[in-house]
């Protein structure tokens, strides 16, 4: 004798099995992905991703007072560090009013970020309270990924533990940086 709960009981089982199949096989699609390699061809930063990140706090940072720079992670502050060629001109003095405009247009978030500025600012040049200016460091320069060179300047953004987190290639647009910050800073 044929029962009629039998065939609904099969379809409600085959249905449980299909669910289950599709919930499992998503983590089996990102794991394969993960394992193999693959990355987006676009990602949300629009700087450049260091893998490693450079680790800089245990280098010896000085200030141009020459104090010791030190890492302060609990005030949770992101930096924009640019190492000037000492012959940089009319580069550095776009680049430093941009920044300068960057952290201004920060508002109540630029208390949140500072340039950190390796070498002499540009001639004419005017300080703001985000700024730091800092003495030239070469073990720096040597662990950075694109030196410096003339009217060539890249910058990098660092996290507030002193890793080097994003790289920005000469002739960088500062609204990059801007969007980027806007993004860790919410």
């Amino acid at each position: 004798m044929n029962n009629p709960a039998q065939p609904s009981k099969l379809r409600s089982r085959l249905i449980l099995l299909l669910i289950v199949a599709m919930f499992f096989s998503s983590f089996g699609i990102a794991a394969w992905l993960r394992f193999t390699g693959w990355m987006p061809a676009r990602t949300r930063n629009l700087g450049e991703l260091l893998q490693p990140p450079i680790a800089l706090a245990d280098l010896t940072l000085l200030q141009a007072s020459g104090n010791a720079y030190a890492w302060d992670p609990d005030r949770n502050r992101w930096h924009v560090l640019v190492t000037p060629a000492s012959d940089c001109r009319s580069a550095c003095v776009a680049l430093y009013d941009h920044l300068h405009r960057l952290w201004l247009s920060e508002g109540q978030k630029a208390s949140r970020f500072e340039v950190l500025w390796f070498g002499p600012l540009p001639t004419g040049a005017q300080t703001f309270s985000g700024l730091t200016i800092m003495q030239p460091a070469p073990t720096l320069a040597a662990r950075l990924p694109e030196p410096a060179q003339g009217e060539s300047v890249p910058a990098y953004l660092v996290d507030p533990d002193g890793f080097v987190a994003l790289h920005y290639r000469a002739g960088f647009d500062v609204a990059d940086v801007r969007k980027d910050l806007t993004q860790l800073l919410k």
